[in-house]
């Protein structure tokens, strides 16, 4: 499973491609930020943030993309921005068929460091520790977007599994009314 993780902002876009499977080593196959000027026009901005996903998407053809949940902050203009810049992912996978899965924070964080109140600093080690690299991914934005594609390779077999049996169970209900 090839996952390009996501931790959005408008100035840092955190990219992170990972892949494996749960269970095994996994690979980071690359990782960066897609960055953007505080002082462009916001319509500038995140026109800036889908080209860089665009590339990236067009570069490393993940088959998922996860998307960090955007989360209530104080700061109301930083949580817009990050909202901005995640329906920007979002909506560049979708344009392409790629499936999105949304995880929080904490989820994460608790995934990759096994506590969800983990700092960035935590979760930069653990990523690193977990890919074999040589030194944590600068700026943590970018080991964040990893710490999100691991996540959501560890986590969606289980997510899966949870989502047919869903499925099969309401298939079953409906053809129990309709017999």
């Amino acid at each position: 499973m090839r996952v390009l993780g996501v931790d959005p902002g408008l100035t840092r876009c955190g990219v992170g491609v990972v892949e494996g499977v749960a269970g095994r080593p996994l690979t980071m196959v690359g990782v960066g930020v897609v960055r953007t000027s505080a002082d462009a026009e916001l319509s500038h901005r995140l026109v800036a943030v889908e080209q860089g996903i665009e590339q990236w998407l067009d570069e490393h053809r993940p088959e998922f993309v996860a998307v960090e949940r955007v989360f209530s902050q104080h700061n109301v203009r930083t949580v817009m921005g990050t909202a901005q810049a995640s329906a920007v992912a979002m909506l560049c996978a979708a344009r392409r068929g790629i499936p999105v899965a949304l995880h929080t924070p904490s989820e994460v964080k608790a995934a990759v460091t096994g506590s969800g109140r983990a700092d960035k600093a935590q979760v930069g080690a653990m990523v690193t520790r977990l890919l074999r690299l040589a030194a944590p991914p600068k700026p943590a934005d970018a080991a964040d977007a990893l710490a999100l594609a691991i996540c959501h390779i560890w986590r969606a077999p289980a997510q899966n599994r949870l989502q047919q049996a869903v499925a099969l169970h309401t298939t079953h209900a409906t053809k129990g009314r309709t017999a």
